[in-house]
């Protein structure tokens, strides 16, 4: 069976309208890769239930089920980082549901406290460096050392892994702290903010920075197939795990929730179980260079290779508080 899918932009064009079959999983996705595919078709190869997919930006989604309210046929709304999901429950669209299955997987910092939505694989947020020209910092907080002014590539404070960094820099070190290390930042800026992260790693390889961060899977992504302006030049590029002396490295996540009038409340608690199989969860390594979020599930060449780490284990939830204080941070230090 092969997932109907819809884009988003096509409905807000008015070219196209969602029909879904009722009793079937209607996924709202924003995760954008193609590999996700193996996913939903080995799911409904398990359960029978096949998947109607509106794919679209994680935003526009979250606006549109609010905007359908009770009408809405979305079962499930899967997206990426802490921030988009909490916003999502903040909204009123995701619901809490109990299931011993996801608790008893998923570690308690990777599922929000209410269970209102669930982490399902994890990116590690790092420290990427040239390793012929600089040695690099060894903590979060030590990057916004006057040593590196003028050297750091980051994204911009839109961005929702770096709001998610900045919100677990205030849950673990405090306000202050927090304060100082966004200004030591946009201080140490080799440039203003940029594309996404493949183009933090690019510009090491260009030269127009000797460090940059961003989160693991572009990175091995980029030793697996070709990524232009970047595999080529993989091999000058170190990477260096943080604070490992500390909190340990940041962990930013891709995670669902059941949507708040999910007409298929049963099936979409059966695909979030699914998601936490040792078989999703293998997948989420091998297909998109994602390290899994239940415990001894086998990771894929590619992430192995980027060696053993300790990964903070903050509780995500707590860390999804402090996101208005971080953005208010953000704007007072002139992050653009």
């Amino acid at each position: 069976m092969t997932p109907k899918t819809l884009t988003l932009a096509a409905l807000l064009l008015g070219t196209a309208a969602p029909v879904f079959a009722e009793g079937d999983l209607n996924l709202y996705s924003s995760r954008h890769y193609d590999t996700d595919e193996r996913l939903y078709s080995d799911f409904e190869e398990l359960t029978g239930i096949t998947i109607n997919r509106l794919e679209g930006n994680a935003d526009e989604l979250a606006a549109r089920m609010l905007a359908e309210g009770v009408n809405s046929p979305a079962d499930v709304l899967i997206t990426v980082d802490t921030s988009r999901l909490e916003r999502a429950k903040d909204l009123g669209i995701l619901q809490a549901i109990d299931s011993a299955v996801l608790e008893d997987s998923i570690p308690e910092n990777l599922q929000d406290s209410d269970n209102y939505w669930f982490g399902f694989s994890q990116r590690a947020r790092v420290i990427f460096y040239d390793k012929a020209d600089v040695t690099p910092p060894t903590s979060y907080l030590d990057l916004a050392d006057p040593s590196y002014e003028g050297l750091v590539c980051i994204r911009s404070s839109t961005n929702t892994y770096n709001q998610t960094l900045l919100a677990s820099i205030i849950e673990n070190h405090g306000e202050e702290v927090a304060r100082e290390w966004a200004q030591g930042i946009v201080n140490n800026m080799a440039r203003d903010p940029q594309g996404g992260d493949t183009d933090q790693l690019r510009g090491i390889v260009s030269g127009e920075c000797e460090i940059s961060v961003s989160n693991t899977y572009y990175f091995a992504r980029a030793i697996r197939t070709e990524v232009d302006g970047l595999s080529d030049g993989i091999d000058m590029i170190g990477l260096q795990w943080p604070s490992q002396d500390a909190e340990g490295a940041h962990m930013n996540l891709s995670g669902a929730g059941v949507a708040a009038n999910a007409p298929n409340r049963d099936n979409a608690i059966a695909f979030l179980e699914y998601l936490a199989s040792d078989q999703a969860q293998q997948y989420f390594s091998a297909g998109n260079d994602e390290f899994p979020v239940v415990e001894g599930v086998a990771l894929s060449p590619e992430v192995e290779s980027l060696g053993t780490f300790i990964a903070d284990d903050v509780n995500l939830s707590a860390v999804a508080k402090q996101l208005p204080l971080a953005l208010e941070i953000f704007n007072d230090v002139g992050w653009k």
